[in-house]
């Protein structure tokens, strides 16, 4: 029989299992804070608990941790990309990039994914299974031992639907955000969905003022279904209808994703159509250059369409950026890695 993650419990759970050892509950807060803050890896390192304590735990709880298996890190900038090794084998991957703002990590959320969209890598195989909030945790522990840093930034657009794991994810988010823990600021906390409708109201309604990521990629029904299969089940309509929903319970500003391919959505009825549909909106289109990946024939858009496709936004006066790409030496896009290990592995 496996043993529970104590890195997967919440304060309040923890508490629960001291009280069903006839311990004193305030014992929670202290393994909360050792695990949380201190990163400590085997239940035996909680010097603070006695002896008998640790030895009582151990029959039937544990730590559990990820493990390094490849870092990767850009000669191009500061970027790195983490494969990471779960308990059961599978591998996941997430990505630190410094900024002048300080250090963000993108934090994959699945093994895989099974929303499809036609761009993505980490889409291909499907769906393996959700990761658990200790293992979403884990990422970050991880990279912060690894590299000696201190994270301020955190993104859930790795690897995997995010609102397609909603407990482990909420879990995650409540916990980063403790004053036991981490205590990681919900405005320091990006989400990104490819529009999971139904979850984007129930985050609304949870009333964590994160910032939510739309993937849009294109503003008209029919060539989105083309590019991201989830457009099949909710139509820009409703999406749009969600994201005010959002921005009125949260008063959080919106950010659009939107993959810039060559004659599919670059073109200047695209931008129109966007500036038409979000106009009033508090809200901002991130525009990203597209990541080549072998399982597509799209191509990404010359820079020239780029800046057109930006000035155009800016000129109806919609928020508009480029991404900056950060490791493009090490592909860095959510999914390459991973798939590339695992085919040299098989080979």
């Amino acid at each position: 029989m496996s043993k529970i993650n104590l890195k997967d419990k919440t304060l309040s759970e923890l508490e629960d299992i001291f009280i069903s050892l006839n311990e004193k509950s305030f014992r929670a807060k202290q393994m909360y804070k050792w695990i949380h803050q201190k990163n400590i890896s085997f239940i035996s390192d909680i010097t603070v608990l006695s002896k008998d304590l640790r030895d009582k735990l151990e029959k039937d709880y544990e730590i559990s941790n990820i493990t390094i298996l490849k870092r990767l890190d850009s000669k191009c900038d500061k970027t790195k990309k983490y494969l990471f090794l779960l308990k059961d084998k599978n591998i996941i991957e997430s990505v630190m990039m410094k900024h002048k703002h300080g250090v963000t990590l993108c934090l994959s959320t699945q093994v895989g994914c099974r929303m499809g969209c036609e761009f993505c890598a980490s889409t291909k195989e499907g769906l393996i299974r959700n990761l658990t909030a200790g293992e979403i945790l884990d990422q970050v522990y991880q990279i912060e031992r690894d590299l000696n840093i201190n994270v301020s930034n955190i993104v859930l657009m790795g690897s995997g639907e995010p609102l397609d794991n909603y407990e482990n994810v909420l879990k995650f988010l409540k916990m980063i955000n403790s004053k036991e823990g981490h205590n990681i600021g919900f405005r320091h906390i990006t989400l990104s969905t490819c529009g999971v409708v139904g979850k984007i109201y129930e985050l609304a309604n949870e009333n964590i003022p994160i910032t939510l990521s739309i993937s849009l990629h294109s503003p008209f029904n029919d060539e989105r279904k083309k590019i991201i299969p989830i457009a099949k089940k909710y139509n820009i309509e409703e999406l749009i209808n969600a994201c005010k929903y959002y921005i009125q319970k949260t008063n959080r500003r919106i950010s659009f994703e939107y993959t810039l391919i060559e004659g599919v959505n670059d073109r200047k009825k695209d931008a129109n159509k966007i500036a038409e549909i979000i106009s009033g909106l508090l809200a901002h289109v991130n525009l990203i250059p597209l990541n080549d990946i072998k399982e597509t024939n799209f191509n990404k858009s010359n820079n020239e369409n780029v800046v057109k496709f930006k000035n155009i936004l800016l000129d109806k006066g919609i928020n508009a950026t480029v991404r900056k790409e950060k490791g493009s030496d090490i592909n860095a896009a959510c999914g390459q890695l991973r798939r590339d290990y695992l085919r040299n592995k098989d080979n």
